[in-house]
Protein backbone atom coordinates (compact mmCIF):
# COMPACT_ATOMS: atom_id res chain seq x y z
CA UNK A 1 0.00 0.00 0.00
CA UNK A 2 3.11 2.78 0.98
CA UNK A 3 6.56 2.43 1.42
CA UNK A 4 8.80 4.51 3.82
CA UNK A 5 12.55 4.65 3.08
CA UNK A 6 15.01 6.89 4.92
CA UNK A 7 17.29 8.48 1.98
CA UNK A 8 19.98 11.29 2.04
CA UNK A 9 17.98 14.15 2.10
CA UNK A 10 19.07 15.47 -1.76
CA UNK A 11 17.70 12.83 -2.87
CA UNK A 12 13.98 12.97 -1.79
CA UNK A 13 14.09 16.64 -2.57
CA UNK A 14 14.84 14.91 -5.94
CA UNK A 15 11.95 12.54 -5.63
CA UNK A 16 9.51 15.10 -4.30
CA UNK A 17 10.93 18.28 -7.25
CA UNK A 18 8.28 19.85 -9.32
CA UNK A 19 8.75 21.51 -13.06
CA UNK A 20 11.40 24.51 -12.64
CA UNK A 21 12.85 23.46 -9.70
CA UNK A 22 16.93 22.61 -9.69
CA UNK A 23 16.34 19.45 -8.32
CA UNK A 24 13.46 18.03 -10.76
CA UNK A 25 15.13 15.36 -13.12
CA UNK A 26 14.50 12.01 -14.80
CA UNK A 27 14.18 10.90 -11.06
CA UNK A 28 11.38 13.07 -10.37
CA UNK A 29 9.67 12.55 -13.52
CA UNK A 30 9.70 8.26 -12.95
CA UNK A 31 8.95 8.24 -9.20
CA UNK A 32 6.21 10.56 -9.62
CA UNK A 33 4.52 8.31 -12.80
CA UNK A 34 4.67 5.53 -10.54
CA UNK A 35 4.14 7.03 -7.05
CA UNK A 36 2.83 10.15 -5.18
CA UNK A 37 5.95 11.08 -3.35
CA UNK A 38 5.49 12.81 0.17
CA UNK A 39 8.63 13.78 1.95
CA UNK A 40 7.81 13.13 5.68
CA UNK A 41 10.40 14.45 7.87
CA UNK A 42 14.38 15.62 8.50
CA UNK A 43 16.75 13.62 10.00
CA UNK A 44 19.93 15.58 11.73
CA UNK A 45 23.31 13.99 11.70
CA UNK A 46 23.10 14.11 15.31
CA UNK A 47 20.51 11.40 15.68
CA UNK A 48 23.09 8.64 14.53
CA UNK A 49 26.12 7.39 15.72
CA UNK A 50 28.17 8.02 14.89
CA UNK A 51 26.77 10.96 13.12
CA UNK A 52 27.19 11.07 9.06
CA UNK A 53 28.66 13.68 6.72
CA UNK A 54 24.87 14.11 5.17
CA UNK A 55 21.39 15.07 6.10
CA UNK A 56 18.69 12.45 5.96
CA UNK A 57 14.85 12.40 5.13
CA UNK A 58 12.35 9.90 5.35
CA UNK A 59 10.20 9.87 2.26
CA UNK A 60 6.50 8.05 1.76
CA UNK A 61 5.91 6.73 -1.40
CA UNK A 62 1.89 5.74 -2.40
CA UNK A 63 2.08 3.38 -5.59
CA UNK A 64 -0.59 5.19 -7.88
CA UNK A 65 -3.90 2.97 -7.92
CA UNK A 66 -4.29 4.23 -11.16
CA UNK A 67 -0.94 6.21 -12.94
CA UNK A 68 -1.41 9.87 -13.27
CA UNK A 69 -1.29 9.82 -17.16
CA UNK A 70 -2.26 7.42 -19.66
CA UNK A 71 1.07 5.92 -21.52
CA UNK A 72 1.04 3.77 -25.17
CA UNK A 73 4.26 2.42 -23.78
CA UNK A 74 5.95 3.14 -20.85
CA UNK A 75 9.25 1.92 -22.46
CA UNK A 76 8.65 5.02 -24.32
CA UNK A 77 8.36 7.37 -21.12
CA UNK A 78 11.50 5.91 -20.09
CA UNK A 79 13.04 6.74 -23.51
CA UNK A 80 12.29 10.39 -23.75
CA UNK A 81 12.88 11.58 -20.13
CA UNK A 82 16.81 9.57 -20.58
CA UNK A 83 16.97 11.70 -23.88
CA UNK A 84 15.51 15.66 -22.26
CA UNK A 85 17.48 14.81 -19.58
CA UNK A 86 20.76 13.45 -20.77
CA UNK A 87 21.91 17.05 -21.45
CA UNK A 88 19.83 19.37 -19.06
CA UNK A 89 21.35 22.65 -20.65
CA UNK A 90 19.96 21.61 -24.17
CA UNK A 91 16.44 22.71 -25.01
CA UNK A 92 14.05 20.10 -25.98
CA UNK A 93 14.18 21.09 -29.73
CA UNK A 94 17.61 19.78 -29.67
CA UNK A 95 17.46 16.82 -27.09
CA UNK A 96 15.00 15.09 -28.25
CA UNK A 97 15.76 15.97 -32.11
CA UNK A 98 15.97 11.95 -32.51
CA UNK A 99 12.54 11.27 -31.47
CA UNK A 100 10.45 14.53 -32.48
CA UNK A 101 11.12 17.51 -34.76
CA UNK A 102 10.33 21.17 -33.58
CA UNK A 103 6.53 21.87 -35.47
CA UNK A 104 5.61 17.88 -33.61
CA UNK A 105 6.59 19.89 -30.17
CA UNK A 106 4.31 22.70 -31.01
CA UNK A 107 1.48 20.88 -32.63
CA UNK A 108 1.47 19.00 -28.98
CA UNK A 109 1.68 22.47 -27.55
CA UNK A 110 5.17 22.58 -25.94
CA UNK A 111 7.40 25.19 -26.48
CA UNK A 112 10.28 23.50 -28.32
CA UNK A 113 12.58 26.35 -26.31
CA UNK A 114 11.71 24.83 -23.29
CA UNK A 115 14.32 22.75 -21.32
CA UNK A 116 13.67 19.36 -19.44
CA UNK A 117 13.04 20.70 -16.27
CA UNK A 118 10.40 22.80 -17.45
CA UNK A 119 8.04 19.82 -18.37
CA UNK A 120 5.22 18.26 -16.58
CA UNK A 121 5.30 14.19 -16.02
CA UNK A 122 2.22 15.21 -18.39
CA UNK A 123 3.95 17.06 -20.66
CA UNK A 124 6.27 13.83 -21.13
CA UNK A 125 3.48 11.77 -21.88
CA UNK A 126 2.63 13.56 -24.07
CA UNK A 127 5.84 13.62 -25.95
CA UNK A 128 6.18 9.74 -25.16
CA UNK A 129 2.86 9.14 -26.94
CA UNK A 130 3.78 11.22 -30.06
CA UNK A 131 7.07 9.00 -30.22
CA UNK A 132 5.31 5.61 -29.96
CA UNK A 133 2.52 7.04 -32.26
CA UNK A 134 4.76 8.23 -35.41
CA UNK A 135 6.94 5.19 -34.63
CA UNK A 136 4.19 3.00 -35.03
CA UNK A 137 2.97 4.87 -38.03
CA UNK A 138 6.33 4.85 -39.90
CA UNK A 139 6.66 1.37 -39.24
CA UNK A 140 3.31 0.13 -40.92
CA UNK A 141 3.77 2.63 -44.17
Amino acid sequence: QDMHFMLQKEVVNRLAASPGNKNYGRLSVMAQYHCQVIPVLQVPPGAFNPPPKVDSAVVRLIPHQQKPVSLINEDTLHTVCAQAFNQRRKTIRNSLKNSLNEQQLIDLGINPELRAENLSLQDFAKIANAVETYTLDSSNN
